[in-house]
């Protein structure tokens, strides 16, 4: 704990409820960030790390763990550290002598722990598993899930299914992706939020991008990146087509109900969605990523970091932030993609109110409140493993790393996992991450490429076409969201200081509305329109003759 200066230890320090099902007392921020040493070029520091773990990190504790949350953490974080240590004892001869895969022998004990969860009727595990004792009476009933905690396995197990030879843990993963692509609505092709293991029936039908669902879709993608497996780019694809349709409103997205995917559900997007413009990028839909990053970014100069959740004003819906790395991915992704610096001036402001507002004895303090910059005592594992890790690699030159990220696809937990993996004699593009189109012009290859990449094909410049391309549609979401945001609102008055957006009339829509806003509830009593609050929640808007 970062201001306090502990350790946080399951069943010592206070309980915080379903928070802590993510610690086992496994030393998880140690694991969980054991390859950010490596990437940060700390090698004597990862090896002491790395004896730490082997020699100190038991899992037999009987302690109850969330099954997601091991495993892109734990079993992923020990993935990557495993490769990491081969790669440098090869690279590096004096390293590194005594290794002899304890760490991914030690991923494989951990993963057959959470095997039991699976055991279910659909092949979607069970959220929760007792580390020492399996799937107890108790948590036998619990039955309902999110379709990320559901989705969100096939890349780390298949890694480790085809690092040991043991097929196992693929084919679990791979049955919880097919159970869940085939209780997608057939009449939107989106996805719930929650859903029960047993029936599949849907608990929570919101379709969104963001928390419950949105590494699913990461996952759908990057297991074809990693795997070469057509169904998994086929399945991203429908859905991706119906992201776009139903959710996408210009650079922002709405929540709907997955079987009426007109009707949104809910007056808000989560933080968690910052991730999307990174996948638009591998999928190849530049300038989408783009008009989403930019949005993302006005809420960041907005308001210092990303609340937890916020408005389609861009004002505080929960104003939390836990130092969460989606948004510095996304700039990552979208820098390595275009070398627009723009993005590295994104990252700089990042990194500046890291320092300015969060900074603390012990490491760096999440934020209680984004509006008072109030501090909690906590620092999770992802600040190290994921925030600081893609932070590092936006600055970082090629020399300053140990090999070639573009030969690595990263998980949602930013661990690394080689493209060589799903290698095959009937490849026709370089296993990389971002190929560039000269390198593949004509025959079959281009063909492939095309097939994978359509958007980014036709959109590929040179660097400095791309951050003339970048800005122009930068501008546009400036005016756009000009045109949304309320004439007396702090946010107008920044763009429009900048002097990058026009001051024109705004235009209230139905998607952007909201109750809590002064602006819109004058805009709709100018029109005639009166508002109520029914005793369920809802809002009814009343337009009649007299008014």
């Amino acid at each position: 704990m970062p201001i306090s200066c502990k350790p946080r230890i399951r069943g010592v320090t206070p309980n915080r409820g379903d928070i802590d099902d993510a610690l086992g007392n496994f030393s998880l921020t140690l694991v969980d960030s054991l390859d950010t040493l490596i990437i940060v070029g700390e090698y004597d520091e990862f090896e002491r790390a790395v004896r730490l773990v082997i020699e100190n990190v038991r899992f037999d504790s009987d302690l109850v763990v969330s099954v997601f949350e091991t495993n892109i953490r734990m079993v992923g974080g020990l993935i990557s550290a495993h490769l990491m240590s081969v790669l440098l004892k090869n690279l590096q001869p004096g390293r590194l002598k005594w290794y002899e895969d304890e760490l991914l022998k030690m991923a494989t004990d951990l993963a057959e722990r959470l095997l039991p969860a699976f055991n279910t009727t659909s092949g979607v595990p069970h959220p929760r598993i007792n580390l020492k004792y399996g799937l107890t009476a108790h948590l036998k009933h619990q039955l309902d899930t999110c379709t990320a905690c559901g989705g969100t396995m096939i890349l780390e197990f298949s890694a480790l299914s085809r690092l040991t030879g043991k097929p196992i843990f693929e084919e679990k993963a791979k049955k919880a992706m097919d159970f869940l692509w085939h209780q997608r609505n057939r009449g939107s092709d989106l996805m719930g939020t929650v859903l029960n293991i047993e029936s599949g029936d849907w608990i929570r039908r919101d379709a969104g991008i963001g928390a419950g669902i949105d590494s699913y879709y990461e996952y759908l993608l990057k297991a074809y990146i990693l795997l070469g497996e057509e169904d998994y780019l086929y399945r991203f694809n429908k859905h991706y087509d119906a992201v776009m349709r139903y959710l996408n409103k210009g650079p922002m997205f709405v929540d709907v109900h997955m079987h009426k995917p007109t009707v949104a559900a809910r007056p808000y997007m989560d933080s968690l969605l910052a991730f999307w413009p990174g996948l638009q990028v591998l999928k190849g839909d530049l300038r989408s990523a783009i008009e989403m990053h930019e949005m993302l970014y006005h809420v960041v100069k907005k308001h210092k970091f990303l609340p937890e959740a916020f408005t389609h004003d861009l004002q505080v819906h929960w104003a939390q932030h836990p130092l969460r790395p989606e948004f510095i991915e996304s700039t990552y992704v979208l820098y390595r993609a275009t070398k627009d610096p723009h993005y590295l001036e994104v990252a700089k402001q990042v990194m500046d109110s890291l320092e300015e507002n969060v900074r603390v004895p012990c490491g760096f303090a999440a934020v209680k409140d984004v509006r008072t910059m109030d501090h909690e005592d906590k620092m999770d594992s992802f600040v190290l493993a994921e925030t600081f890790k893609y932070l590092y690699m936006i600055f970082a030159e090629p020399s300053d790393l140990l090999f070639d990220p573009d030969n690595y696809v990263l998980t949602t937990e930013a661990h690394f996992l080689p493209l060589s993996i799903g290698e095959t004699e009937e490849d026709k593009l370089p296993r990389r991450m971002l190929i560039d189109p000269d390198e593949i012009i004509g025959g079959e290859s281009e063909l492939k490429f095309k097939s994978a990449c359509p958007n980014l094909a036709s959109e590929y410049r040179s660097p400095n076409e791309l951050s003339h391309f970048g800005n122009s549609i930068r501008t546009d979401v400036q005016k756009l969201l000009g045109h949304m945001s309320s004439p007396g609102s702090h946010s107008s008055r920044n763009i429009n200081d900048e002097g990058s957006c026009a001051k024109v009339n705004d235009r209230l829509r139905a998607w952007s509305f909201s109750a809590t806003n002064a602006d819109h509830l004058d805009q709709l009593r100018k029109m005639g329109i009166e508002l109520e609050i029914q005793p369920d929640g809802r809002i009814q808007l009343t337009h009649s003759s007299h008014n």
